[in-house]
C-alpha cells in the first residue's frame, strides 16, 4: 500500500542544520512532483518546497529560500529537505506529499505521514 515516512527532525539551535529525509512506497512515485509542507500545531499546513518529477527544477516559500534545499532519488524513492540556517520560526511538523495541479492546489495524491517534527531554539 502506499506510504509516507518522513524522518530526520529533531532540536536545533537557531543557525543549525537539519536533513530531512521522505521515504515513498508508491508505484507512481517516479512519474509525480513531491513537496514538503509544514504546520504547528492550531494553524494551517504551509507549503515549503517542491520539485518536479524528474528533479529537474524546484521551487520554495519565500520563507526558506536561499536556506532549504529539496532534492530527490527515485531509484531509493526519497525525498530530501535539506535545512540550514535555522531559525524558530522553521519550528514545526514537516510532512511531504505529492501536489496535485499545481504546488499549492490544496489536493495531494497520497495518504499523508506521520511527519517529523523540527524545533529551533533561540
Amino acid at each position: 500500500q502506499e506510504q509516507l515516512v518522513e524522518s530526520g527532525g529533531g532540536l536545533v539551535q537557531t543557525g543549525g542544520s537539519l536533513t530531512l529525509s521522505c521515504v515513498v512506497s508508491a508505484r507512481t512515485f517516479t512519474s509525480t512532483p513531491m513537496a514538503w509542507f509544514r504546520q504547528v500545531p492550531g494553524e494551517e499546513r504551509e507549503f515549503v518546497a517542491g520539485i518536479n518529477w524528474n528533479g529537474e527544477t524546484t521551487t520554495y516559500a519565500d520563507s526558506v529560500k536561499g536556506r532549504f534545499t529539496i532534492s530527490r532519488d527515485n531509484d531509493k524513492k526519497v525525498v530530501y529537505l535539506q535545512m540550514n540556517n535555522l531559525k524558530p520560526e522553521d519550528t514545526a511538523v514537516y510532512y511531504c506529499n505529492a501536489p496535485r495541479r499545481g504546488w499549492t492546489s490544496g489536493n495531494y495524491y497520497y495518504i499523508w505521514g506521520q511527519g517529523t517534527q523540527v524545533t529551533v531554539s533561540a
